[in-house]
C-alpha cells in the first residue's frame, strides 16, 4: 500500500510525541504539561460553555479570543491567528510558505516537529547547530531562496533563550519569514519575548500554547502574532472551524486571569532553580533554563538511567540529537514528584 503515498511521507519517520502513560501510579516528568490546574475562572468558563449551542459550530474566526489576545499584547486582533494548539500554528504556517524542495531552517538541537513539518511538505531541511553559548551563526542562514526559518526561544530540549536582540540579529540576516515559538514563554524573561518587535519587523512571526504556562495541554490551543497582512493569507490555509468552542471560551478565561499565571508561573521558577542545582550537584551539565524543564548531560548514560527511572514509574524524557550526547529532559513536577525523582535518581546513579 506504501506506493500509493507520497514518496515523501513513505521515507519520513513522522514525529513521536513523550510517553502518554494509560495506567496510574506514575510521575510524569517527561512532557512539560504544568504540574498546577489550570485557573478555576477556566474551568468556570468551560462549564458555562457547555449548553446546547454546542450543536452549532464554533466561531471560525474566534473573534472574543483574538481580543483578549491583542487586549494583552497591546496589538491589534487582525494580528491574531487562534489554532488548535501552537503545533496546529506551525503546520499552516509550514504549509503556507514551504512547498517541494524549498529550504527551510531550524535549529538544532531543538524542536524535532520543525523537520517533521518540512517533510511533509516535501520541503528541504537546512539544519543549524547551535553554538557552545546557544548562539546561531547567521553566516549559515544565508542560503539562496530560503523560505522559512523556525526558532523555539525559549529551546528545547536546553531550555536556553536568546535575548530580543540576538532575535533582532536573526531577523536582520535573512529575506525571508522568521517564525518565534514561543512555547515557553510563560516561563522565560519578559525580555526574550519578541511580540514586541512586530511592529518594526514585518518578517516576523511569533506563536504561543496554552499547553505550558496556562496548563491547559488537555484543550488544545495556541495562536499566532504576526502582522495583518500575514495573518489574513494565513486564514485561507486554516482549517475552517479550528479552534471550537470550549477551547476559545478557555483561552479568554485563561488570558483573563494574569495573577494566577503569575502564581503558577512563580512555583515552577523556584522548582527549576532547585532541580537545577540538585542535579549539577550529582554531576550533570544543566544549561540555564527558561523554560518549565531542564536538560541533564554528562552524567550516567542517559538511556540507562531513563529506562530505571521508568521501572519506578518515573517518567522523563530521553532526548538524543546527531553530534550531541543522549540527556535527560525533566519537566517540572511538584516539589513532592520533584523530591521523589531527586531520591530515585541519587539511589540509581
Amino acid at each position: 500500500m506504501t506506493r500509493l503515498f507520497r514518496p515523501n511521507v513513505v521515507c519520513m519517520a513522522g514525529y513521536v510525541p513523550g510517553e502518554q502513560p494509560r495506567g496510574g501510579g506514575f510521575i510524569k516528568l517527561n512532557t512539560n504539561e504544568n504540574p498546577y490546574p489550570p485557573s478555576p475562572k477556566v474551568l468556570s468558563a468551560i462549564v458555562e460553555a457547555v449548553t446546547d449551542r454546542l450543536r452549532l459550530y464554533p466561531d471560525p474566526m474566534t473573534t472574543a479570543f483574538r481580543e483578549a489576545a491583542a487586549s494583552l499584547h497591546g496589538i491589534d486582533p487582525s494580528m491574531i491567528l487562534a489554532g488548535n494548539g501552537s503545533d496546529d500554528v506551525l503546520t499552516i504556517i509550514t504549509r503556507a510558505f514551504v512547498g517541494p524542495g524549498d529550504p527551510a531552517a531550524y535549529a538544532t538541537p531543538s524542536y524535532l516537529l520543525y523537520k517533521t513539518l518540512i517533510q511533509l511538505q516535501d520541503g528541504r531541511a537546512v539544519v543549524v547547530p547551535y553554538s557552545a553559548d546557544w548562539t546561531l551563526d547567521l553566516s549559515a542562514l544565508k542560503v539562496p531562496g530560503l523560505r522559512l526559518v523556525y526558532i523555539a526561544n525559549p529551546d528545547s530540549p536546553s531550555g536556553t533563550a536568546m535575548t530580543r536582540n540576538r532575535i533582532v540579529e536573526i531577523l536582520q540576516a535573512v529575506d525571508c519569514p522568521v517564525l518565534v515559538d514561543e512555547a515557553y514563554g510563560d516561563f522565560a524573561d519578559p525580555g526574550c519575548h519578541s511580540i514586541p518587535l512586530l511592529k518594526d519587523h514585518p518578517n516576523l512571526m511569533v506563536s504561543r500554547t496554552f499547553s505550558k504556562g496556562y496548563s491547559l495541554a488537555g484543550i488544545r490551543l495556541g495562536y499566532l502574532a504576526a502582522s495583518s497582512e500575514i495573518i489574513d493569507q494565513l486564514v485561507k490555509v486554516k482549517d475552517s472551524y479550528n479552534c471550537d468552542a470550549l477551547s476559545q471560551a478557555a483561552g479568554v478565561a485563561a488570558l483573563g486571569d494574569q495573577p494566577y499565571l503569575a502564581e503558577t508561573r512563580s512555583k515552577v521558577i523556584a522548582t527549576r532553580t532547585r532541580l537545577a542545582l540538585a542535579l549539577r550537584a550529582l554531576g550533570y551539565e544543566v544549561p540555564e533554563s527558561h523554560s518549565n524543564f531542564v536538560w541533564a548531560t554528562a552524567g550516567p548514560p542517559a538511556r540507562e538511567v531513563f529506562a530505571r527511572l521508568k521501572e519506578r514509574r518515573i517518567l522523563v524524557r530521553l532526548m538524543s540529537y546527531p553530534g550531541y550526547p543522549e540527556g535527560l529532559r525533566v519537566s517540572i513536577g511538584t516539589d513532592e514528584e520533584i523530591d521523589h525523582f531527586l531520591e530515585t535518581l541519587r539511589e540509581i546513579i
